[in-house]
C-alpha cells in the first residue's frame, strides 16, 4: 500500500509499504482525511521535541518502532474489518475517527485515568502504530469512535476538537459566564466554539486581521479584540460590569498573552494554558496570582473526551467545515500543506489531506 513515511526533519516520502494485518482486539480502517496539526509542522521543520519520540536507532518504548513511521494523527475514515474478538456495535462501512494517544496503562497517571499524562505517552502517526496518511491503518478497537453522519472531512477535525474539549472540561465552565481566549488559531477557534455551545460568552484576543475575521465568521467569539489597538483587560471589564472574565484560555503560546489574560480575569478566576510554549516565561506570582487569588492550570491532549466531543457536535449541530481552509492530496503535503501553515498561517485554520 502507499503511505507517507516520516524519516525526520524535512524528510517525508510517499512509499510502498506492507499493508497492516488485522490482529486480535483491532479494527482496520481506510483513512479518508487526515488533518495537519501544528505539531506535524514542527516535526517536519524541526524534528522531535527535546529529543523525544523515535529516532532511526532508538525505538519508542511503547510502539517499539524506529524512524521512519507512517505520518498523520488527526484521522477520519471508514471501517474495513473488525477482529472476531472485538465486541462492538460498529460495522464495516461505518464512519469513524481514531484517538491517537497511546499510553502504557501502568504508570500512576494512567492508573488514575489520566492517560494523556502517561510517562511514556506516544502518538499514532507520530511515534508509530500506523498513521492516517496511508491507504489502511489497523488500531486497537478502544481507539476507534463512530461519528454517525458527521461528514468525514469534518470528522478529521474531531481530534483537535477533543483537545479543546478536554481543556474546557477541566475548567468546568457554566452558562452565563464570560471567558477570554487568547489566540484565534485552530485550537483557539475550537475553544471559542465549544464555550459558546455551552452558553459561555467569549471575548477573543487576536492580532491578525484574517483570524479576527474568521473568529467572527465562524461564530467562535461574541467579541474580538485586537490587543495592539485596545487594552484587553479594560475591554473585558467594560463588558463584564467591572468584574473581569471568569475564565481565560491561552491558545497563543506567547508570554505577553498570558500577562494580558491574567489581568483580564476577575478575582478567583483561572487561566488554562492550552498552547505549547517554546521557552519559559516570567510571572510576578504575588501581583498576578496572589492578589486576586487567581490560578493557572495546564493541559495536554485529551483523555476520555472523544465520546462527549462527538455527542456535543451532534447535539449542537456544530459545523466544523468552516474551519477547513484547504483540502489537498498527500503528494502536495510539503508545498501546499506544511509550507502554507508555516508561511501563511494567519490565512489557514485546518488543512486536511487525502490519499
Amino acid at each position: 500500500m502507499k503511505a507517507l513515511m516520516y524519516y525526520g526533519k524535512e524528510d517525508v516520502r510517499l512509499e510502498d509499504v506492507p499493508e497492516p494485518e488485522l490482529k486480535p482486539g483491532t479494527i482496520k480502517i481506510h483513512p479518508a482525511f487526515t488533518g495537519i496539526c501544528g505539531s506535524d509542522v514542527h516535526l517536519y521543520y524541526d524534528g522531535a521535541v527535546n529529543g523525544g519520540g523515535n529516532s532511526p536507532d532508538h525505538p519508542h518504548p511503547l510502539t517499539g518502532e524506529t524512524l521512519p513511521v507512517v505520518f498523520g494523527h488527526e484521522i477520519s475514515g471508514t471501517v474495513e474489518a473488525i477482529a472476531d474478538d472485538v465486541h462492538t456495535d460498529m460495522k464495516v462501512g461505518d464512519s469513524v475517527v481514531v484517538e491517537a494517544e497511546i499510553a502504557c496503562g501502568e504508570c500512576p497517571a494512567c492508573k488514575a485515568g489520566n492517560y494523556n499524562d502517561c510517562d511514556k505517552l506516544a502518538g499514532i502517526g507520530i511515534n508509530g502504530g500506523g498513521g492516517g496518511l496511508s491507504e489502511h491503518i489497523v488500531v486497537p478497537a478502544e481507539h476507534v469512535f463512530p461519528v454517525g453522519d458527521i461528514p468525514l472531512d469534518q470528522a478529521a477535525m474531531i481530534e483537535p476538537f477533543a483537545v479543546a474539549h478536554h481543556a474546557i472540561r477541566a475548567m468546568d465552565p457554566h452558562e452565563g459566564q464570560t471567558a477570554v481566549v487568547g489566540g484565534a488559531g485552530p485550537v483557539g477557534l475550537l475553544i471559542g466554539t465549544i464555550l459558546r455551545a455551552k452558553g459561555v460568552r467569549v471575548i477573543m484576543s487576536e492580532l491578525s486581521s484574517a483570524r479576527k475575521e474568521k473568529a467572527l465568521q465562524s461564530h467562535s467569539a461574541d467579541i474580538v479584540v485586537d490587543p495592539s489597538k485596545e487594552d484587553l483587560a479594560e475591554r473585558v471589564r467594560h463588558e463584564t460590569d467591572g468584574a473581569g472574565a471568569d475564565l481565560a484560555f491561552d491558545a497563543a503560546g506567547a508570554e505577553p498573552v498570558d500577562h494580558q489574560l491574567l489581568e483580564a480575569l476577575k478575582a478567583t478566576g483561572g487561566l488554562m494554558v492550552v498552547a505549547l510554549h517554546g521557552k519559559p516565561i516570567t510571572l510576578n506570582l504575588t501581583k498576578e496570582l496572589g492578589f486576586g487569588e487567581k490560578f493557572i492550570r495546564g493541559t495536554m491532549g485529551y483523555a476520555n473526551d472523544h465520546p462527549d466531543a462527538i455527542k456535543l457536535i451532534h447535539d449542537r449541530n456544530i459545523d466544523l467545515s468552516t474551519f477547513i481552509t484547504d483540502r489537498i492530496k498527500v503528494e502536495d503535503i510539503v508545498d501546499k500543506g506544511f509550507r502554507q501553515l508555516r508561511e501563511d498561517a494567519e490565512n489557514h485554520v485546518k488543512i486536511i489531506v487525502s490519499m
